[in-house]
């Protein structure tokens, strides 16, 4: 499914680095949604991986224990960037300008996205972008919660209900030739809406949608 261009539009249509210029050095999910990104990050990735975490920021949620060959870095402030830890190396990059990657084909055993898929304005480009610099065999985690900022997000992740959204993120792998079927992790919240929006503890829900590039 491609969007349409209408859908790809934000209500704050002015250059993200702009609004990204100034660091926040903030979590933006709560720390039950953090764990449940940690916990699935240590089934699914291996030691000694090459990592890009993509649209990153002063965390990046990997287990602590675990050791990776290479983790790479990728967002839109530097200053934020320079403070995670787990990072070998980073760059700035905006997607929504120049949706391809600087980085080499089949260079990465995972591609990460935590909370951060919601502002792509050409999530298929990008997602293509995911599968090259994936290695054959290579997976993409991307995790999601009910927050954004809103006025980022693009039109139809903000008008979705949050079951579409999880759609969307399916139709976006599905729109790249050569992606396994997504699987879906969902832990809804028990918590009701309107508490999570006050921060109340365990309220955020957590989405992860999991893709494997084709060995064949």
């Amino acid at each position: 499914m491609l969007l349409r261009p209408e859908q790809r539009q934000k209500l704050d249509a002015t250059d993200d680095k702009e609004f990204y210029s100034f660091p926040r050095f903030v979590t933006h999910v709560d720390e039950g949604f953090i764990q449940q990104l940690t916990d699935l990050y240590r089934d699914r990735l291996q030691p000694n991986m090459r990592i890009l975490d993509m649209m990153s920021s002063w965390v990046s949620h990997l287990p602590e224990e675990m050791q990776f060959a290479h983790v790479e870095g990728h967002g839109l402030n530097a200053e934020e960037l320079a403070r995670n830890p787990r990072l070998d190396r980073y760059f700035v990059h905006d997607l929504n300008k120049n949706p391809c990657l600087p980085l080499p084909d089949r260079d990465f055993d995972a591609v990460l996205n935590c909370v951060s898929v919601q502002y792509l304005q050409y999530p298929e480009a990008v997602f293509s972008e995911i599968h090259r610099v994936l290695k054959p065999g290579g997976v993409a985690i991307i995790s999601f919660s009910n927050r954004m900022f809103f006025q980022k997000a693009i039109q139809a992740w903000r008008d979705a209900s949050e079951a579409a959204r999880v759609e969307l993120v399916k139709s976006y792998f599905s729109s790249v030739a050569g992606f396994t079927t997504p699987e879906v992790i969902v832990r809804q919240s028990p918590i009701p809406t309107f508490l999570q929006w006050f921060g109340a503890a365990g309220g955020d829900p957590f989405y992860a949608v999991i893709s494997y590039r084709e060995v064949a």
